[in-house]
């Protein structure tokens, strides 16, 4: 390690490496340069940045909208203003990629026929649908509906909800979540993949089934009916097919909707819904059958990542790279509200989150000389429409994943003020631990795993396509126990914002937010990074961590450095 690189970042590296810095040169010059760069992150760069990204004029954002092509060329103009390289490929600001947007047109009613008995649900109240495929129609006819459980299998636990039914061109009905009873099976109330809609689209596939249809509640999905309604309706992107196992039809209903359709078939759902929390559990055929058809207009455009880099300092780290991702899509222009608002500006999803990349950004370009490894600040394209920027930057990385030493990433932001405590979601699965806890306790906070860990969040942000490929990752959000306010006012602030902006009109930046907490937060995001970046070890995944194989591999790929 050359001299002046033991800042108070090193030191922290040092804590979860297990190493002792006593040999190394001192570190006060280092540190002090370290801490005043992350000083010059401050909460009026970052109010600039939201107010120009969440603009009405930014059209919410949408994928391979106008507004998406001024949000990149925003991001790239202000990376560009700090002296970073391009860091997309071939020496471009943008990686871009195809997208391929499925606007079905939807019935307004969708029948199900039991014996000599019908129901009829309605679009919109009762059901949303969309296209599983990307054609121009989408259709299921006289399809028996089949009540699978969770719709699960996972041989770790010893469960499958399928056992050997055969379920070709079934229509399958779902419970949200994953089994959430026991702490020894799927990890008790944290929400694991297996309990994701993904997930579940994913698994009625690749058993041949015709359908899939998800039943909602607010507690089993983390989020109300007109999250679904909103996220669901419109055009939706997808990367473009591969082959792929697909059903025709991906569905969400109400619990209400699904009540009734258990009673057509002479079921109750609650005696279903218990039946299924047994590993003995069968699928149960419904005897009804339904028909649904969809007109699709499919459309393939292009979007972009947006990468800047600003290249190590260590001769040999620098084939090294920290990943610091925030999303900067969003919803676009969809139904508007009761006001008429008809932009989904994302101010704090994820406005605030590019914000904060850019204003780390800034505060690594201050420093007199950049880290040992790389750092590469990526701002990921259609997240909303499923990961798929990070998806596609996974596949097709700048960096191979075995050199990428970690990823940080930022996901909304605090605008309630200063906590006490830190939320990263993760905790526990890889030694990036003690570098967050030691920059959490140099700013007298408490560090706390996911405060919500029945919602998913691990698996519902761009961090997840990083740990797939086995990059070890910093996925941070927002404290709940706020200075100078009562006990769980934080967490309803939280859940109040959830609850009604929440992918709606209404995430729009106002005079009531609050900075001071989220320039904590992202000057604490910047000494982690940096941390890492000067580290002489890499993170690594805790032993049996579900990622710990896609890094063995991704290591195991790689040939020497400079090899």
């Amino acid at each position: 390690m050359r001299p002046g690189h033991t800042t108070l970042a090193t030191l922290i590296a040092f804590a979860w490496l297990g190493c002792s810095p006593a040999a190394e040169p001192p570190a006060e010059d280092a540190g002090a340069q370290m801490l005043a760069a992350a000083e010059t992150i401050d909460g009026a760069e970052l109010r600039r940045h939201v107010a120009v990204l969440s603009d009405d004029t930014m059209q919410g954002r949408g994928p391979a909208s106008e507004g998406d092509v001024a949000t990149r060329r925003y991001l790239s103009e202000q990376m560009a203003s700090l002296g970073l390289e391009p860091g997309g490929p071939d020496g471009s600001w943008e990686q871009p990629f195809d997208i391929v947007g499925v606007e079905a047109q939807v019935p307004r009613e969708w029948s199900f026929l039991g014996g000599r008995k019908g129901l009829v649900l309605r679009w919109w109240d009762e059901f949303i649908a969309a296209s599983g495929v990307q054609q121009e129609r989408a259709a299921l006819e006289r399809a028996e509906v089949v009540f699978v459980g969770y719709g699960i299998v996972a041989p770790e636990y010893d469960w499958d909800d399928f056992k050997d039914v055969d379920l070709s061109g079934k229509v399958l009905l779902m419970l949200n979540n994953d089994p959430d009873w026991d702490r020894g099976l799927f990890e008790g109330d944290r929400r694991l993949y297996y309990g994701r809609w993904t997930y579940k689209y994913e698994s009625a596939a690749a058993r041949g089934a015709a359908g899939a249809i998800i039943i909602h509640t607010t507690p089993s999905a983390g989020y109300g009916w007109q999250v679904v309604q909103s996220g669901w309706s419109g055009t939706q992107f997808e990367l473009p097919a591969e082959g792929e196992p697909r059903t025709q039809i991906e569905a969400w209903i109400t619990e209400d909707a699904a009540t009734r359709l258990a009673r057509l078939a002479g079921h109750d759902l609650a005696e279903l819904t218990a039946a299924a929390r047994s590993r003995d559990f069968r699928p149960v055929p419904f005897d009804v059958t339904t028909s649904l058809e969809l007109s699709n207009t499919i459309e393939r455009v292009e979007t972009a990542n947006v990468a800047g880099l600003l290249r190590g300092s260590d001769p040999e780290l620098a084939g090294e790279a920290v990943v610091l991702t925030a999303h900067h899509d969003h919803l676009g222009i969809g139904d508007p509200d009761d006001d008429g608002d008809d932009v989904y500006n994302g101010a704090l999803d994820n406005a605030s989150g590019c914000a904060q990349v850019l204003a780390i950004a800034r505060a690594f370009a201050t420093l007199p000389e950049p880290p040992r490894r790389s750092l590469l600040f990526l701002f990921v394209a259609a997240e909303e429409q499923g990961l798929l920027g990070s998806a596609y930057y996974a596949r097709h990385p700048t960096f191979p994943p075995g050199r990428i030493a970690a990823n940080v990433n930022l996901d909304g932001g605090n605008i309630w003020g200063r906590t006490t405590d830190l939320t990263f979601i993760g905790y526990g699965k890889s030694s990036l631990d003690a570098v967050v806890e030691a920059a959490a306790a140099r700013q007298g906070r408490t560090l706390k795993g996911d405060q919500f860990p029945d919602r998913g969040f691990f698996y519902r942000s761009d961090q997840f396509n990083f740990a797939k490929i086995g990059v070890p990752a910093i996925y941070l959000d927002t404290g709940t126990e706020f200075r100078d306010r009562p006990p769980n006012w934080g967490r309803e602030q939280i859940e109040a914002w959830e609850a009604e902006h929440y992918h709606q009109p209404s995430d729009e930046l106002t005079d009531d937010w609050e900075f001071s907490g989220m320039v904590e937060d992202a000057r604490l995001a910047f000494e982690c990074a940096y941390a890492v970046a000067q580290a002489e070890e890499p993170p690594s995944w805790k032993p049996g961590d579900e990622f710990e194989a896609a890094r063995r591999e991704a290591l195991a790929a790689l040939p020497t450095l400079g090899g």
